[in-house]
């Protein structure tokens, strides 16, 4: 047996895996599963179908952790992740950040509250990192034998009309249960393209039923992790272990927005001084986004200098489908910061031009009502 073949067998795979082989996924090993890389459409296309129509994405690797809604849990929950958890209403979503006890990224989520209890879903190669933390200071549980689907794209409203109906009266980052084929499926209005869209978190017995139901409708394609990456770098969205991770605070990742402002008026969070201290000086590296001059790809990794001098690094890097022209992402000392600030990268062995520009690279298209 290859050695390629050895780690194909160790990885874990989705309910999805053999849907994937019959589709004619290429898969590839991802955050410890066996994923699909691109199908033979290719990724270019994926990628823009998911901008003009629909795509379909199985992100089942990701973890999905419940915890009961009760004033302790929400003061620990606040402890560890400074968004405004305790005013957020059944239905309503949030983004945060999960610090480590010294305040750095340990996990960026997204936490969902109902009736009650709260969901988080966590970043696949974290969550049981994550599980672990949260289990010393509250009492939680991991979900299992799900599917989770993420539909994208300007048509996704209109593919989930005929699958069920009453999700699309749900709004941009609102969440609700549904009852779907006879289960109940939690169905969220979110997403990490940029583009309206759902993502589904489906009983596994029925998740080959949910993803071909989608797929019957001539507007949706199915997506694999090679356009997810290009879709959310052009929406200007992080890739845990790639734009943040252990080494940065929610300021210096530049998503200090996530942190609630009663929280930063009350505090009482992990490292709160410090990072409230962040707030207000600012830090020495920043996370910004890159805008290539030339036709050259800065791809992780890639050295960033200014004036001759190596100032700082790429974090994630492609050629836009969307746009025309390399994009990155990066840390630069706070002072090159500014939009407009010309850069340059070291692709191999040269240095090509750069310029600091805004993000979202693309204008992000959320249905809020």
């Amino acid at each position: 047996m290859s050695t390629s073949s050895a780690l194909l067998e160790a990885l874990n795979t989705t309910p999805l895996y053999k849907w994937h082989l019959e589709k004619g996924a290429k898969m590839v090993p991802f955050a410890g599963y066996e994923m699909p890389l691109q199908y033979p459409s290719g990724i270019i296309t994926e990628h823009n179908h998911t901008r003009k129509e629909a795509g379909l994405f199985d992100v089942s690797h990701m973890g999905v952790i419940k915890i009961k809604d009760d004033p302790e849990h929400i003061w620990v929950l606040e402890r560890v992740i400074p968004a405004d958890i305790k005013e957020m209403l059944p239905g309503q979503m949030k983004y945060g950040l999960l610090l480590s006890e010294d305040g750095y990224i340990m996990d960026d989520l997204i936490i969902s509250r109902f009736d009650d209890y709260f969901l988080l879903v966590v970043n696949a190669g974290c969550k049981y990192q994550d599980f672990d933390y949260l289990k010393r200071f509250l009492k939680c549980e991991m979900l299992e034998d799900f599917a989770l689907l993420a539909l994208q794209g300007p048509k996704s409203r209109s593919v989930m009309q005929s699958l069920c109906p009453e999700a699309t009266a749900l709004t941009f980052m609102t969440t609700s249960i549904f009852r779907v084929m006879d289960k109940e499926v939690l169905i969220s209005c979110s997403g990490y393209t940029g583009e309206d869209g759902f993502e589904l978190i489906v009983p596994a017995e029925i998740a080959e039923k949910v993803a071909n139901a989608l797929c019957a409708d001539s507007a949706v394609l199915h997506i694999g992790l090679g356009a997810r990456d290009s879709l959310r770098l052009e929406a200007g969205l992080c890739l845990y272990g790639h734009d943040m991770d252990l080494t940065q605070t929610p300021v210096s990742a530049s998503l200090a927005w996530s942190i609630g402002q009663r929280r930063r008026r009350e505090g009482d969070f992990v490292e709160d001084e410090k990072i409230l201290a962040e707030l207000a000086q600012g830090t020495e590296m920043k996370r910004v986004g890159l805008k290539g001059l030339s036709k050259a790809i800065a791809r992780e990794g890639a050295a960033i200098y200014d004036r001759g001098e190596k100032i700082g690094y790429v974090t994630s890097g492609v050629p836009s489908p969307s746009l025309g022209y390399p994009i990155a992402m990066g840390y630069v000392p706070s002072s090159l910061a500014t939009l407009g600030t010309a850069l340059e990268v070291e692709v191999r062995g040269q240095r090509y031009p750069f310029v600091v520009t805004k993000m979202p690279f693309l204008k992000q298209n959320y249905y809020r009502g």
